[in-house]
């Protein structure tokens, strides 16, 4: 190896993060003899509530070689085809945001152009949810993996996951340090920057030691320990759109089987999570403080549980937005020191991975190219960008001005480009994904026609067909889509039929 070339990577923070690096960079860098440290503090807590994902964490898994029912035993995970919002568009409405497109395209243009003709022609058709796999089975409390059958839908389906993030954690590391990764158990002190550049040169823990390296990974959470506390990048604030600032989060024993999908709730000021695992219920509460104390906050959410908690609440404060510089000098910051972005799409264990995708394509030698990181910079900043519309629309697309939290929301600004998107939907149905947009068309839709946005009209290639056409074809996509529902075991007996290891000892239901 070169001189020029990194040697020695050093992260500080553990949690989901700080382990999703290690095993990454050990993993991809141990045949290039790059040598990875980890610096960790039992005695500092993580967040840890980050348990739901989205689809693109099953290539973080294959990447790291690990067989899906072995994580799903180790994380006490269940499987996940969707978000249910609840009382979002107005109270008493539901829907589902999906995994996985709805109906079968046609003409070259979305399927739901198609629905929404036939739905102004007969009302009485099904809602569009029903023509969407992963939304039935959700409803259905079913689940399978894709089987191999030809032009069927259960050949597509699309899933991600709830886990416990301590037990992934745990699990990373086990990868991490099999890959090379070396831990070390301490609190850092104290930071060295060179003089020339300001780089970072090797941090002190409190037993003196010194933990030198050339290139350091920020994984030490909010207080952005190397990225802020030292190097000073500064923070973007995106409280103006996204207000929520705290939560309490407590986790209760599970009364039911788990269903296939994470739920939110909105609430008086805020919303409240709820993510089933196998050995426990994940509830939280997500608020803004200018609208509801701490204590009402717990007092609501305890009200709310379903079965005995598990533990003390925890409450977190939070900022919504990102550093202004994601990678300063030779230190790049990932997780919950890079930007926090309210867990509504589950989006921040993605945000790591997309993170360490992007800092694989751009891995630097010793120099650090400054339009390297300018160039990171600028496609994180992008993506972040994305996915905060993509949550704002879930507070604008809402007809609620029922408390003082939601009459706030009526009168905030929004992004230009959400309006942008809101406003070509409502005309005429149409969505378009930008470049490294994180969610698509299909998640585009399911919110705002989740939400009661509605077209004024369609695509007008759909009147190629005759309405005896439309209506005929959506009728064998109904029934085909209902047909693979039904033929979908329930969610918990393909979890104890292929992910559990000790049937003899694994109870038949979980319900108490």
């Amino acid at each position: 190896m070169s001189n020029n070339q990194i040697e020695n990577i050093v992260i500080i923070g553990g949690g989901t993060a700080g382990w999703m690096a290690a095993s990454a960079l050990s993993s991809i860098m141990k045949r290039a003899n790059v040598k990875v440290t980890l610096v960790e503090s039992e005695a500092i807590g993580t967040v840890g509530v980050g348990e739901a994902t989205i689809p693109q964490i099953a290539l973080f898994n294959e990447l790291l070689g690990l067989d899906e029912n072995d994580f799903i035993r180790r994380t006490q995970a269940t499987f996940k085809l969707g978000i249910e919002f609840v009382d979002w568009g107005q109270k008493g409405e539901r829907y589902i945001h999906p995994f996985g497109g709805y109906g079968i395209d046609m003409e070259g243009v979305h399927f739901h152009h198609f629905w929404l003709k036939a739905k102004d022609i007969n009302p009485d058709l099904p809602d569009l949810a029903d023509f969407n796999l992963q939304a039935l089975a959700a409803k259905n409390n079913k689940f399978t993996r894709p089987l191999d059958i030809a032009r069927s839908p259960l050949s597509k389906i699309h899933y991600a996951f709830q886990f416990d993030a301590g037990l992934y954690a745990k699990y990373l590391r086990e990868i991490a340090e099999d890959a090379g990764t070396k831990r070390i158990e301490g609190r850092v002190t104290s930071i060295q920057q060179e003089s020339e550049k300001g780089h970072i040169q090797s941090v002190t823990l409190e037993n003196g030691e010194v933990i030198s390296g050339d290139f350091f990974i920020d994984c030490t959470g909010f207080i952005g320990l190397l990225i802020e506390k030292t190097l000073q990048t500064g923070y973007e604030d995106w409280s103006k759109w996204l207000p929520v600032n705290r939560a309490v989060a407590c986790a209760c024993e599970p009364t039911e089987d788990p269903v296939p999908y994470t739920r939110a709730t909105a609430k008086e000021a805020g919303w409240q999570w709820r993510i089933p695992l196998q050995h426990r219920l994940g509830n939280g509460y997500v608020y803004c403080d200018k609208f509801l104390s701490g204590e009402e906050a717990e007092a609501e959410l305890l009200n709310n549980l379903e079965g005995k908690p598990l533990a003390e609440p925890k409450h977190l404060r939070f900022v919504t937005g990102h550093r202004k510089k994601f990678w300063e000098k030779n230190c790049l910051s990932l997780g919950l020191s890079a930007g926090f972005m309210e867990p509504l799409e589950s989006t921040s264990i993605h945000l790591i991975q997309s993170g360490l995708s992007r800092l694989m394509a751009q891995f630097p030698d010793k120099d650090f190219n400054q339009k390297d990181i300018d160039y990171y910079n600028l496609r994180t900043r992008q993506e972040y960008e994305r996915v905060r519309d993509f949550l704002v629309l879930h507070y604008k697309a809402t007809k609620r001005d029922d408390t003082p939290f939601w009459q706030h929301i009526q009168a905030m600004p929004f992004p230009d480009k959400l309006k942008e998107k809101m406003e070509l939907y409502e005309e005429n149905g149409r969505i378009f994904r930008e470049d490294l947009e994180l969610f698509n068309e299909t998640s585009w839709l399911a919110v705002m026609h989740g939400q009661g946005l509605k077209p004024k009209s369609y695509h007008p290639v759909v009147n190629v067909l005759s309405a005896e056409e439309i209506e005929m074809r959506l009728k064998d996509i109904y029934n085909s889509v209902v047909n693979s529902a039904d033929y979908m075991p329930t969610h918990m007996e393909f979890i104890r039929e292929n992910c559990i290891a000790d049937k003899e000892n694994y109870p038949e239901k979980l319900s108490r």
